[in-house]
């Protein structure tokens, strides 16, 4: 099954897009290719870039205690494992302190003279090449062990930030019940009469070869299905399609 997920609000969107740089970075730091950790420094720029343009250390801090105060709700309720509650609690404590420990995130590569030029380089297509920066080129053919040491304490920096991120979409996607549904010649709506929810999660089997594209308010889900032609264009289809849904809300 292939999983599709769908922001409601921007700021769930913009929460799943700062995860998809750490996902690719975290992938190509493992690499053990030149290439590979060129990549990763490329995304840990666009990742400094985000941090520089908002706030968004403040969104997962205040995202974080917003979670502790509805789960700290919970505690009276019927039902609620006390330990459970607990131990989410205070893993969410701590991702706050090593979050609130911290500065400005990534200070510490602004502060590298030779990080902040090669930032502007790589800004500019071609510009990290050997003609324009051998310092760079002399790092890349480094032994693996001496790039990979260097990328390990430049991601550092990032990881509260990472921890917090994550740990607010596990919750998240935690809180929707997957149901199994049918898209009635590749359609499916659902009227919701004023709930919001945050995040639509849909699986759909590899095999049929379809994508859903996805929309929704407090008033309507939408899921349509399509398949590419030979151009790779997105066409609607018009047979049924059996696939899960998850809502999610917290």
């Amino acid at each position: 099954m292939i999983l599709y997920e769908y922001p409601c609000n921007e700021r769930v969107r913009s929460l799943l897009r700062v995860e998809h740089l750490f996902d690719r970075l975290f992938f190509f730091a493992k690499g053990t290719d030149a290439h590979f950790h060129h990549i990763s420094v490329a995304t840990l720029f666009d990742l400094l870039d985000i941090c520089d343009r908002t706030d968004l250390r403040g969104a997962v801090l205040q995202d974080l205690e917003r979670q502790r105060n509805s789960l700290s709700a919970l505690r009276e309720h019927p039902g609620v494992d006390p330990r459970m509650l607990d131990s989410m609690l205070s893993e969410i404590q701590q991702a706050t302190a090593e979050l609130s420990a911290q500065g400005r995130i990534g200070q510490e590569l602004r502060d590298n003279d030779w990080l902040a030029s090669l930032r502007g380089r790589i800004a500019i297509p071609g510009g990290s090449s050997q003609v324009d920066m051998p310092s760079y080129f002399s790092w890349q053919i480094k032994p693996e062990e001496a790039r990979a040491s260097d990328l390990r304490k430049w991601i550092m920096p990032f990881m509260p930030l990472y921890k917090g991120l994550a740990l607010i979409l596990r919750l998240l996607r935690d809180s929707g019940d997957v149901v199994d549904l049918v898209a009635r010649e590749g359609a499916y709506q659902e009227m919701l009469g004023g709930k919001l929810f945050q995040l639509l999660r849909v699986w759909v089997d590899a095999a049929l070869n379809v994508f859903p594209e996805m929309s929704a308010n407090k008033y309507v889900i939408w899921v349509r299905f399509a398949a590419q032609d030979q151009d790779l264009k997105p066409q609607a289809i018009s047979t049924d399609v059996p696939f899960k849904l998850a809502r999610c809300n917290v």
